[in-house]
């Protein structure tokens, strides 16, 4: 008997803890349908808006010419140091030209050989023409003659296109700077090897004009079609903290440079090359920058602040009223319509909206809000949120510029970005940040 009350008394309890349960969870929700959400606001302005493309990159010379020999040779002499200014055919470095000036001094022996054979046959040539005017030979050893006066200048013009060849080679040991500039770097020491090839370069110094920069910044493909050469750009050098330098946009390039191809972390740049208009002293190549390219600035334009633009599905101006006469709402037959052609379901595309926010008793004397529905259920005194379907132009990094559907001095809302982006729907009730009596909704 002891066993059967305690079952019922514990029957009891957990009925009870299950009533209280649903009393809970039934005042939350009634509780989260009837409370204001708060929001911030802030009113539509004209401003000018400015759109920027970001790159970053790294700061280089525009002119920059690595220096490396044609011949194979030791490293005798290195007449400059690095950060030395330099002017064009000053001497640099020298090479060990022993082997070179040998070779050279065998080619002029050979010119003075073919020199002397010429002018030994030449003088033949001459002596057998008179003999044979005089017809004195027969005109066989006048050919013959000819023939070897013919090949005596032969082989002195390649004697004398050796002894060409032997000085250019031995011109090339002694290595003078191919512009003015900076000595930027010098790759080698004296008592090393200078290797010369025509296929892979073997850089022995970097000759850069500092007094001219550029930016080389890599945008991406969504971008850089809206950058043009002449474009105004706005550069941050890391070295120099709260500076901006001014720079112009000089060459764009026409070739895309992809990273991780053929992965989900694939990207597509292009190289893109800012041309600085003041130059620092103290600059150096390869210090880290960023460039924000101007692509275009309207001014005194209708602009709403970027955080408050949102989307919705399609459709939801039939939303509401649907709900009030206790029908599915249209977004969800829109998920559940099939396509008479495919037999495919069909999605409504999303738009671009802000709310803006409107008082009940003005939403209350417009006749056509909601296609012609009245809003009498609204409350009294009481701010709703409602949906306006806009149509944006550029963007800066804070705005954008509105084309269609606000007007100056509309009251939209901007926050919070929960609100915005989940909470708030069309004819939401809601309470501005700041304001008395508000009823602050949890999250």
């Amino acid at each position: 008997m002891a066993k059967k009350k305690k079952s019922k008394k514990k029957l009891w309890i957990i009925i009870g803890v299950v009533v209280v349960l649903v009393i809970l969870v039934a005042g939350n929700l009634l509780k989260s349908d009837t409370e204001a959400i708060t929001v911030e606001t802030e009113k539509v302005k004209r401003q000018t808006v400015t759109h920027k493309v970001n790159g970053s990159g790294v700061i280089q010379p525009e002119v920059e010419v690595k220096i490396s020999a044609t011949i194979s040779a030791w490293i005798t002499d290195i007449t400059v140091e690095e950060g030395d200014y330099v002017t064009k055919g000053q001497h640099l470095i020298s090479l060990d030209e022993k082997q070179v000036r040998a070779t050279y001094n065998q080619a002029r022996s050979s010119v003075k050989s073919a020199r002397a054979s010429l002018m030994q046959v030449k003088a033949q040539k001459e002596r057998t023409e008179s003999l044979f005017e005089n017809d004195l030979i027969a005109l066989e050893e006048l050919e013959s003659i000819t023939a070897s006066y013919q090949l005596a200048e032969s082989q002195l013009e390649q004697a004398v296109a050796g002894l060409s060849s032997q000085e250019d080679q031995l011109s090339k040991t002694r290595i003078v700077a191919p512009q003015s500039g900076t000595v930027a770097m010098i790759a080698k020491e004296v008592g090393e090897m200078a290797l010369g090839s025509m296929f892979q370069a073997d850089v022995l110094m970097i000759v850069a004009d500092l007094s001219k920069m550029e930016v080389v910044v890599d945008v991406n493909e969504n971008d850089v079609v809206s950058v043009s050469v002449g474009d105004t750009a706005e550069i941050e050098i890391d070295a120099f903290q709260d500076t901006s330098f001014i720079g112009i946009v000089s060459e764009i390039a026409h070739i895309a440079e992809t990273q991780s191809l053929g992965t989900q972390e694939q990207v597509t740049n292009f190289e893109v090359k800012v041309r600085m208009v003041d130059v620092p002293e103290s600059i150096r190549p390869g210090m880290s920058a960023t460039a924000d390219i101007i692509t275009d600035v309207k001014e005194n334009a209708l602009s709403i602040p970027i955080q408050c633009l949102t989307v919705r599905q399609e459709g939801w101006e039939d939303d509401i009223a649907d709900k009030k006469r206790g029908r599915k709402k249209k977004s969800e037959e829109a998920d559940e319509s099939v396509d008479s052609e495919n037999g495919e379901k069909q999605k409504k595309e999303m738009i671009e909206v802000v709310f803006v926010i409107r008082d009940s008793e003005d939403i209350n004397k417009d006749s056509d809000d909601e296609k012609g529905r009245k809003g009498s259920h609204l409350k009294k005194d009481q701010k709703y949120s409602f949906i306006r379907s806009v149509k944006v132009g550029i963007s800066s990094e804070n705005s954008y510029e509105v084309l269609e559907g606000l007007e100056e001095g509309d009251d939209i809302i901007t926050g919070s970005y929960k609100a915005i982006s989940r909470d708030l729907k069309h004819l939401s009730e809601i309470e501005v940040e700041g304001s008395s009596n508000k009823k602050k909704k949890e999250d």
